[in-house]
């Protein structure tokens, strides 16, 4: 059976020691010990025992893939994994990684910008080391994570091959129905590198090391964790622990007195943590947006008393954070679920309103003036109307028959007493001139002077 060997080239210190051209090609070998070998002038030897070889490469961040020469003078091309079932290449923007399946025995070379200085890596059995996490743990609880990733048995040394993986966390449901997290799949933690940031200790190491906040449901979990790149994947398991809920009830008493304080309690679970050990800081957020921080002592008391001034009405926020020990003697670190408790704005009293006794009957009175008033100006209000209709209508008419139909004005008025009395007058006017005309004269006995005139005959 031929052996199947992973082999990167990595940026390590100048290699001396071969004075000849002949050493410069180096046959490609695992004998279990030896884990490096050199690359000169780009090249490397290839045995013929090797049955699958997979090579990474690093170059200048953003340079060409690089190119292979086989033995025989012909070339591998990134694109060439496309119909060549043979071969398999991850390109990315600062390496190459290569699989080549029944490559040609012989000396090969690497074409391209690669780092200076380097050496090819040969891996072997490639495994997943990580410290168990511990059996108890609640949530909210800050958890330090440590994993390695070794090469048959041994650290990676060479910085480089690590900045192209990744330690990644992830609990999931046992999907016990004793427990809350019933039915919760999978909640994807974290992941870690080793480059000295964040959390990780030191950088290119070969530790990943981070840490992680418990901020999924209570339950039952089993954690995975794995490190995944484009040729290789290792997960390790670990045993279902229980994440329990924060160990830690609250009760607020309300200050009964404006000068008082609202008192909120706090008290320990010692079936999980020491009570002794447990040390409380945090911040109060008042409703007038004042903050203030505080800090609770260690005590053998299950409970902490926390006072909290009385600022009136409206919402007050409670931010905890916990260090102690647990009942394991394992020393913790927790954040809290902030606590809020809100006071309700009072409601002022309103004096009664006291109603005058009503009359009813002057009320009858007052109701029933009111309404004539409203006949009376609606009569008014149409007698109005009508009258100044008719008022238009005959100036209208008045209009047309002077302007229009240029007539004038005539008006003709029969009344029956006028005319009975008009002719009374005029029968006792024709009376007196007969007798006139009869006598000559009229007999006025009231003595008025007479009409003693001769007529013409």
């Amino acid at each position: 059976m031929r052996k199947q060997l992973l082999a990167g080239l990595v940026c390590l210190i100048p290699f001396t020691g071969f004075a000849n051209e002949q050493n410069k090609i180096t046959p490609l070998e695992r004998d279990g010990v030896q884990n490096e070998i050199p690359l000169l002038e780009n090249r490397f030897r290839i045995d013929h025992k090797i049955d699958k070889v997979t090579l990474l490469f690093f170059r200048k961040r953003g340079a060409p893939a690089v190119v292979l020469v086989r033995p025989d003078g012909t070339k591998y091309y990134a694109t060439d994994s496309v119909k060549n079932d043979d071969l398999d290449w991850y390109d990315e923007l600062s390496y190459d990684l290569v699989t080549i399946s029944n490559p040609m025995p012989g000396p090969w070379q690497v074409v391209g910008s690669i780092l200076p200085d380097s050496r090819i890596l040969v891996l072997g059995e490639i495994e997943l080391n990580v410290d168990p996490l511990p059996p108890m743990l609640f949530r909210g609880e800050t958890v330090k994570l440590t994993g390695r990733v070794l090469n048959d048995g041994e650290p990676i040394e060479v910085g480089q091959f690590r900045d192209v993986i990744s330690l990644h966390v992830d609990f999931v449901s046992t999907n016990n129905s004793d427990y809350a997290n019933f039915g919760a799949g999978t909640q994807s933690v974290t992941d870690f590198k080793d480059d000295g940031r964040g959390f990780d200790e030191r950088p290119l190491d070969g530790v990943f090391t981070g840490e992680f906040k418990l901020v999924f449901p209570a339950g039952e979990w089993q954690p995975e964790l794995y490190i995944e790149t484009p040729i290789l994947k290792r997960t390790v398991v670990q045993k279902p622990i229980v994440v329990h809920e924060p160990p830690f009830d609250y009760e607020i008493a309300l200050a009964e007195q404006d000068e008082d304080d609202h008192i909120l309690t706090i008290t320990l679970n010692p079936e999980i943590v020491k009570p002794e050990t447990v040390l409380i800081q945090g911040k109060i957020y008042y409703p007038n947006n004042e903050e203030q921080m505080f800090s609770l002592d260690a005590d053998k008391s299950q409970t902490r008393e926390l006072a909290i001034k009385n600022y009136d009405w409206g919402r007050y926020s409670v931010e905890l954070s916990v260090f102690g020990s647990n009942i394991n003697d394992r020393e913790f670190m927790a954040t809290l679920p902030t606590y809020k408790f809100e006071i309700e704005r009072p409601i002022e009293a309103v004096p009664e309103i006291v109603r005058p006794e009503i009359d009813l009957e002057a009320q009858a009175e007052q109701q029933r003036i009111i309404e004539e008033e409203q006949k009376a100006s609606t009569m008014l209000m149409v007698t109005l109307i009508v009258v100044g209709n008719l008022t238009v209508l005959l100036l209208g008419w008045l209009a047309i028959r002077i302007f229009v139909q240029k007539k004038p004005l005539k008006f003709k008025i029969s009344l029956p007493f006028l005319k009975k009395k008009n002719q009374t007058e005029n029968d006792e006017q024709a009376t007196n001139e007969n007798e006139v005309g009869k006598n000559g004269s009229k007999n006025d006995k009231s003595g008025e002077i007479l009409n003693l005139s001769m007529s013409d005959d």
